[in-house]
């Protein structure tokens, strides 16, 4: 199996996720959800970083799946996640994250970036807070 998504823990109180660019499948799917849900067990606060650089435009269905991973954990979101920095280059991927918000709203503050260190400085900010 193909990685749909690599997580980097290894600067708190960020958390880096960089999509691969493989194509989601049930399996790569579940284990980002379950990547996602691991970042909350320590429950200390932190800010997150989704590097979309390299993602694929996602199935309408995985769309979905986040959207009611996002809805089904919002208390948790709320509660250890400071902020959201995304960087998307494309406009297309921008247009998928409006769809999933729009479906269910981000239960915390976030921010949309075309490259990645001004969207690192941003997380670093809200971290801290």
């Amino acid at each position: 199996m193909k990685k749909y998504a690599n997580f980097d823990r290894s600067e708190p109180p960020l958390i880096s996720i960089y999509f691969t660019g493989a194509k989601e499948t049930d399996e790569n799917f579940s284990a980002y959800l379950n990547g996602l849900a691991k970042n909350y067990e320590a429950r200390v606060p932190f800010s997150l970083i989704f590097e979309l650089s390299e993602a694929p435009l996602p199935q309408l269905k995985y769309q979905l799946r986040q959207a009611a991973w996002m809805k089904e954990n919002k208390e948790l979101i709320q509660k250890y996640c400071n902020g959201v920095a995304y960087v998307i280059p494309g406009k297309v991927l921008r247009g998928v994250l409006q769809f999933i918000f729009s479906i269910q709203k981000n239960p915390v503050d976030f921010k949309v970036f075309s490259s990645y260190e001004p969207a690192k400085n941003w997380a670093l900010e809200k971290a801290q807070k």
